[in-house]
């Protein structure tokens, strides 16, 4: 008996029907066969309820989430996410169907995705609309008003390219409260914008986050630098500046970039700077020695360009933070001169395949 009425037919969960702790356990060895190590340490949170993120996509009922063989399914909530979200869910349907609803076949309709997010204090939606639908203005005005009664204090409008259709757009148009969100990890306070990327599990975030802190601290009073590369809003770096000597966070993103200055502001730290650069560019960068090194690539893993300047630079210590761990077995052979010296699995994402792991790499 599963727990959540969609099983097999919503395209979400994949390992509802398997004990928790044999997923667990099935990660565990999954990880170590592609790292070639035994010695993995295990972290985990509730098995439901911890998503603090979905995208629902529109159909002629509302929102829906995506189904076996590229249909959707009409759910009356999520047992993965956080409970505030199936609120919201609930509040969209009663005030979203029958709408123009974009047909992702034919690439026409208005109605896109709902994007609800959660953070500590504060709930958001945005709605994505193709951004060449007729009914534009339509749309948006029926938005407003639902804005007004919405227990959501943030809604935002993004447009999208109905040939290219994005949950995620730079795009868009506040209608309630601003777009931005804000959380607290290990007593530090962290800015991201709506449309940006933040750890869908808090709970677990923050094990791994306490996890890279203990990695970490060993350079205290070694007048060490710290590379945060992938940097996001700053996680990372800022968390563990008080080891180092001076921080540089390098991103591509650059709205990700000025939340991660607001953060170092808000967090009231010296020795912190930011870089909007793209990672496979990083031996344009100047960076001071010794050097310590966290990186948190996308799932598509490191450009070689990148791998074969951190393989120049010599790092100290690299932190391998992945949520794709057979791009991580791929990526971490190609540091030759590194050996593993830690390997953790965090499970980001309890019911499904996927997982997080953090693998520290040491000079041999």
């Amino acid at each position: 008996m599963t727990k959540c009425s969609y099983f097999k037919i919503c395209n979400g969960c994949s390992t509802q029907h398997i004990p928790y702790n044999l997923q667990l356990e099935n990660k565990k060895k999954a990880l170590s066969q592609r790292i070639n190590f035994e010695e993995i340490e295990v972290f985990s949170g509730n098995e439901y309820n911890y998503r603090n993120r979905i995208d629902f996509i529109f159909n002629s009922n509302g929102p829906a989430m995506r189904a076996k063989k590229n249909s959707v399914v009409n759910v009356k909530r999520c047992e993965i996410c956080d409970e505030r979200i199936n609120n919201l869910l609930t509040e969209i349907k009663s005030n979203f169907t029958n709408v123009d609803y974009f047909n992702f076949k034919k690439k026409i309709g208005t109605f896109c995705y709902a994007v609800v997010r959660v953070a500590k204090n504060t709930k958001s939606i945005s709605f994505v609309l193709n951004k060449e639908s007729h009914k534009l203005g339509e749309a948006i005005e029926k938005i407003d008003e639902f804005a007004k009664k919405s227990s959501a204090d943030l809604v935002i409008v993004t447009f999208t390219d109905p040939q290219k259709p994005n949950s995620i757009t730079e795009d868009y148009n506040i209608i309630k409260g601003n777009d931005f969100l804000e959380e607290n990890l290990l007593d530090f306070i962290f800015e991201y914008n709506v449309q940006g990327f933040f750890q869908n599990n808090l709970e677990v975030a923050k094990l791994m986050h306490k996890y890279c802190n203990s990695l970490l601290s060993k350079f205290k009073d070694k007048n060490m630098h710290l590379l945060d590369l992938y940097g996001g809003v700053g996680t990372f770096g800022i968390i563990n500046s008080q080891y180092f000597k001076d921080v540089t966070i390098v991103e591509g993103f650059d709205k990700c970039i000025v939340s991660a200055n607001e953060n170092i502001k808000k967090n009231n730290l010296a020795n912190c700077k930011t870089v909007v650069l793209d990672a496979k560019k990083l031996k344009t960068l100047e960076l001071s020695q010794p050097l310590v090194a966290i990186i948190d690539p996308p799932r598509s893993g490191m450009h070689s360009e990148t791998i074969a300047t951190l393989n120049k630079l010599k790092p100290e210590s690299i932190i391998y933070v992945s949520c794709n761990i057979v791009q991580l077995g791929k990526d971490v052979k190609k540091f030759k001169e590194y050996k593993i010296n830690k390997a953790a699995l965090f499970d980001q994402f309890p019911q499904t395949n996927h997982v997080e792991a953090i693998v520290e790499l040491v000079l041999e």
